[in-house]
């Protein structure tokens, strides 16, 4: 067996190693530029992956063609319990309540009951009885004044005594009074007149309507003058 020395070795390698590279340098492209295959090689030796371009309908949401509302949806609003909303969308009215409205001076009769004296006092029941066909109320106290044969009032107005108005329902036919005192003219020595009638406004009215007086002489001016009037009752007197 022949050795080859070692430098001889290295020489032959240098030789292979040139004649390698030159024979890369003639396998050009003609014009002068180098011509690649693949990708460059990472520091790694491994090739670098190529980087994908993303679909622009793939990344982008669709747009909808209809507007999307961010009200929130409105509810209806429910009926109050024991009551049914009609179709036409209106609310129906309050049903009347049993005791009705209250009386119009047009659907009353006014008129003075029996007097009931005692201790020098004077008292008649002023009586208010419905004429109407329907059912309605009277509260509190009426007016009152005395007139002449011409209509001029006699004397003060009556003054209230104190008392708790009540509701008093009144059925057709039925009545409500309210009590009319004063002192004796002959015994208290007021100056008195006779009335020709009594005018009775029910309450919370404006008109008056007029009952006959059958009381004789009422008192007018001076001591002990006042005729007092008290709330109305249910009946047509005590």
């Amino acid at each position: 067996m022949v050795h080859t020395p070692r430098p001889a070795r290295r020489g032959a390698l240098l030789v292979s190693t040139a004649a390698a590279l030159g024979l890369l340098a003639g396998c050009g492209n003609g014009s002068g530029e180098d011509v690649h295959s693949g990708p460059p090689a990472s520091s790694a030796g491994t090739a670098a992956p190529a980087r994908e371009t993303p679909s622009p309908s793939a990344s982008a949401p669709a747009a909808s063609s209809a507007p999307v509302s961010s009200a929130p949806a409105r509810t209806a609003s429910p009926a109050p319990p024991g009551t049914t909303a009609p179709s036409g969308g209106t609310t129906a009215a309050p049903a009347t309540p049993a005791g009705g409205s209250r009386c119009h001076t047009s659907e009353l009769r006014a008129s003075v009951g029996r007097n009931d004296p005692g201790a020098g006092q004077e008292n008649f029941p002023v009586v208010l009885t419905n004429t109407s066909g329907r059912t309605c109320t009277l509260r509190g106290y009426p007016g009152a004044a005395f007139v002449n044969a011409s209509g001029g009032q006699l004397g003060a107005d009556p003054r209230r005594t104190p008392g708790t108005p009540v509701t008093v329902t009144v059925r057709p036919g039925q009545s409500a009074w309210a009590g009319l005192t004063f002192s004796n003219p002959e015994v208290s020595g007021a100056r008195s007149a006779a009335p020709a009638a009594l005018l009775v406004t029910p309450p919370d009215e404006r008109d008056p309507l007029r009952a006959a007086w059958p009381g004789g002489p009422v008192p007018v001016s001076g001591t002990a003058s006042s005729v007092r009037l008290t709330v109305l009752s249910p009946g047509t007197g005590p």
